[in-house]
């Protein structure tokens, strides 16, 4: 890949996973801004717990296979392309029907233990939105791997802009909304979505009936720590809302929520780079060695901090009238909240990177062990902290966990492939007068 061939392939798929995560920022907020004023807080803080749940039950069917598809197919032969795609469609089905089944048993133990009842009857229809939702992973990753991002961003969008487009004509008519309903319209955003999905990537499609045991050994083998990390990461993200519900209420965890949503906004662009970066540092890897993979982690987190730090000054300074605008005055008391989590959203960018970075150079068990040491010690911080602090508490504790987080990794980082953390600072003020002179200045002569 030439130097212009390389700067055209970082702009071009920048900018569409940057617009692709910002549009789904963007209606999930726009869904959030309707709910949260046609639910009361219970009802709220039930629905975020819902999604919470079934978000995990899609990373334990989607986190063993995930990665170790977009690795192998981007740094593997052509003529190897139809093996491993077989397979891994062969692990997905069996992990689908494996988690269907976790559901039908567990659903209504969990909705008791959250203090939720009505959560059972969500997460029994959700099993149909899942059995979908599976092949359409599926065909993102195919095409993520082949270095393409134009199906992703179609399918992701039409799936959330149907839900929002449902709340959004419910709420000018101002007709009631259950819970339920919203399950039942994101069975139909789903189908439509992989029906857009396989437009795009049946291109890359050419599937084998002969599998390969030796190519699902290998996703399976890379991918169990991968699953591991991506199962303990959501958990770690999810931990503080599950015992706010757990020990206080679903409407403590429907606060907490509030907060978290802002932080999802600003933290666009750790998402978009990391989706870049996954399948460009695994072929790096086999090019050009651990000191390709060091610039390119710097130079990734560099980037991410120049966006992200004056999006938080501007929400720190504005909080209130932040929170007032999206939630309105009845979420007042999230404030205080917010203001702790935008704290650790600066930290967010090493964490995703890091992860990126050693899963694509083969440390995927290095990762896992950290992200379980992590989320071991969210669990820990916030069960002494919320009944310390009360929801604030949850703050407090996810805020300290990912402290000591980020200290692990960057010794790690620095062992393996010598990240200088300061370094990151350096591309960080850098990037404007880069970005001014490269994309805008030249554009204008």
């Amino acid at each position: 890949m030439n130097s212009k061939t390389q700067d055209n392939y970082w702009l071009k798929s920048g900018l569409i996973n940057i617009f692709q995560n910002f549009s789904g920022v963007f209606l999930g907020f726009a869904s959030f801004f309707i709910l949260v004023r046609i639910l009361d807080r219970n009802d709220y803080g039930t629905w975020g717990i819902f999604m919470q749940t079934v978000t995990i039950l899609e990373i334990l069917r989607n986190g063993l296979i995930q990665n170790a598809l977009i690795k192998f197919i981007s740094s593997s032969d052509k003529n190897q392309h139809s093996e491993i795609v077989s397979a891994s469609f062969t692990i997905s089905s069996a992990l689908t029907v494996l988690c269907i089944i976790i559901n039908l048993v567990f659903a209504s133990a969990l909705s008791n233990m959250l203090n939720a009842p009505e959560l059972a009857r969500l997460f029994y229809l959700y099993n149909v939105v899942f059995l979908f939702s599976g092949v359409l992973t599926q065909l993102c990753c195919i095409e993520q791997a082949n270095f393409q991002y134009t199906g992703v961003f179609v399918s992701t969008f039409i799936r959330q802009f149907l839900l929002f487009a449902y709340l959004l004509f419910a709420y000018l008519l101002d007709r009631p909304i259950d819970m339920l309903s919203l399950v039942y319209v994101q069975i139909v955003s789903v189908i439509i979505s992989l029906a857009s999905s396989w437009f795009f990537v049946r291109k890359f499609l050419n599937f084998t009936l002969k599998f390969s045991k030796g190519w699902m050994k290998k996703i399976f083998h890379y991918g169990k720590y991968s699953f591991g990390t991506s199962v303990s990461s959501i958990l770690s993200g999810t931990i503080d809302q599950w015992m706010l519900a757990a020990l206080l209420s679903p409407a403590a965890s429907g606060s907490f929520n509030i907060a978290v949503r802002i932080v999802n906004l600003i933290d666009i662009p750790t998402t978009a780079v990391a989706t870049i970066v996954f399948p460009q540092s695994a072929k790096r890897m086999e090019t050009g060695g651990k000191e390709a993979i060091k610039y390119l982690y710097e130079k990734s987190v560099g980037t991410i901090l120049a966006i992200l730090i004056p999006a938080v000054v501007f929400i720190y300074i504005f909080d209130g009238y932040v929170i007032t605008l999206l939630a309105g005055d009845k979420y007042a008391d999230v404030v205080p909240i917010l203001n702790v989590t935008l704290l650790y959203c600066l930290l967010i960018p090493y964490g995703r990177q890091f992860g990126s970075i050693l899963d694509s150079i083969g440390k995927t068990r290095l990762t896992f062990t950290i992200v379980v040491i992590t989320a071991s010690l969210n669990l820990t911080l916030n069960f002494f902290f919320i009944k310390e602090f009360g929801v604030i508490g949850a703050a407090y504790a996810t805020l300290l966990s990912n402290i000591i987080g980020f200290g692990i990794a960057q010794v790690i980082l620095k062992k393996e492939i010598g990240v200088n953390l300061f370094n990151t600072l350096i591309y960080a003020c850098r990037f404007y007068p880069e970005f001014l002179n490269k994309y805008i200045l030249k554009k204008n002569n």
